[in-house]
């Protein structure tokens, strides 16, 4: 029944765990971080992050939800809060106007920069500051080889970006 099961091996079981409970854990503390400090969730940061990045502070909703990893839903919801806050505000596409954007507000631009150090050094702390040079280089290029195996559009709008 099972015999074609390409079943881990003790090394590779012992990576997995390791790297599902890495996973697991780092995105709840990142979450509780952004929560207490700056009352937003990590996804809403990262909705907030982007669009900071993008020019004029603007992206399409549909490239703003492969970036940010979420479904349109899922974007949706976040922009209304994030509306509702006056970080974020739904306009039509410039280039088409069946289309809409996301636009990050002036209020919105404060507010990031105000999350933003709070977040550096939560991600500092837990992620790279534990690891050497090589360690980190080595955990970019794995991150990104799995990227692209897991999601081939999200590894290409993230290559975009570094």
């Amino acid at each position: 029944m099972t015999d074609d099961v390409p079943w881990l091996d003790r090394d590779e079981l012992a990576a997995w765990i390791s790297f599902s409970a890495m996973t697991q854990t780092l995105q709840a503390a990142l979450d509780a971080q952004l929560k207490r400090d700056a009352g937003l969730n990590q996804f809403e940061y990262y909705v907030m992050a982007a669009l900071s990045e993008a020019p004029d502070r603007r992206m399409r909703m549909s490239q703003l939800a492969v970036f940010s990893q979420g479904s349109l839903s899922r974007l949706s919801h976040a922009v209304s809060r994030l509306e509702r806050s006056g970080w974020v505000e739904r306009l039509p596409s410039t280039d088409d106007p069946r289309a809409t954007d996301a636009h990050l507000t002036a209020a919105g631009m404060r507010k990031v920069r105000q999350a933003a150090p709070g977040h550096v050094r939560e991600v500092r702390r837990l992620v790279l500051d534990p690891l050497t040079s090589a360690q980190i280089a080595a955990l970019g290029r794995s991150s990104r080889e799995i990227l692209a195996a897991v999601s081939p559009e999200v590894a290409a709008e993230v290559d975009t970006r570094i």
